[in-house]
């Protein structure tokens, strides 16, 4: 069936999301309308694809036992120079997203990562410094705030586009609490 390469990610919504892809793409990435504007879960990983569907099943389990949580974006920051990239900052919600991708990162997709999670968006990646420079300061007072409500399985195509899957809500609702139990003692009649 053949090999495919597969990422789990919380998309950023719109209006921000196609802010931050048009600002990338200004900033001379060339990768910048292939990759949705996204904070990533699980970075790309190489899947056989008859290995898709329990892959499919473990991130509904792990949607399954999610909850809405606040994301904030706030600032830039950058990983130069261990890494050529400019990034907008998870504020709020960075807690949450490491939690979760430690859940996603196991199972089917259990791999060691390359550097430590480090929650964010990527605006500049392997431009002209010229260029990183720019991103970072022309994004320095971008901020953004929304609720997360699930993460999507994205695929790379042969093109190098990532595309959507499939998106996993998390679960909306508390569990129902237990009605309290009593225990009583009842006799029988004589």
């Amino acid at each position: 069936m053949g090999v495919t390469i597969i990422g789990v990610s919380i998309a950023v919504p719109e209006p921000y999301g196609r802010l931050l892809q048009d600002r990338r793409a200004g900033f001379g990435d060339p990768a910048a309308h292939a990759i949705p504007t996204h904070i990533t879960l699980l970075p790309p990983t190489e899947v056989l694809r008859e290995d898709l569907p329990g892959l499919d099943r473990h991130l509904a389990r792990v949607a399954a036992g999610g909850r809405p949580f606040v994301m904030r974006l706030d600032g830039t920051a950058t990983f130069r120079p261990v890494s050529p990239v400019v990034y907008v900052r998870v504020a709020e919600g960075d807690a949450a997203c490491g939690e979760l991708q430690e859940q996603v990162r196991s199972g089917p997709v259990a791999r060691e990562l390359q550097f430590p999670y480090h929650p964010h968006v990527t605006v500049a990646h392997g431009i002209a410094e010229e260029a990183m420079d720019r991103a970072q300061l022309e994004l320095a007072g971008f901020s953004a705030e929304w609720t997360a409500s699930g993460f999507a399985l994205y695929e790379q195509g042969p093109d190098d586009v990532w595309r959507q899957l499939r998106v996993y809500p998390f679960a909306t609702e508390e569990p129902p609490a237990l009605p309290h139990q009593h225990t009583r003692r009842v006799t029988a009649p004589r």
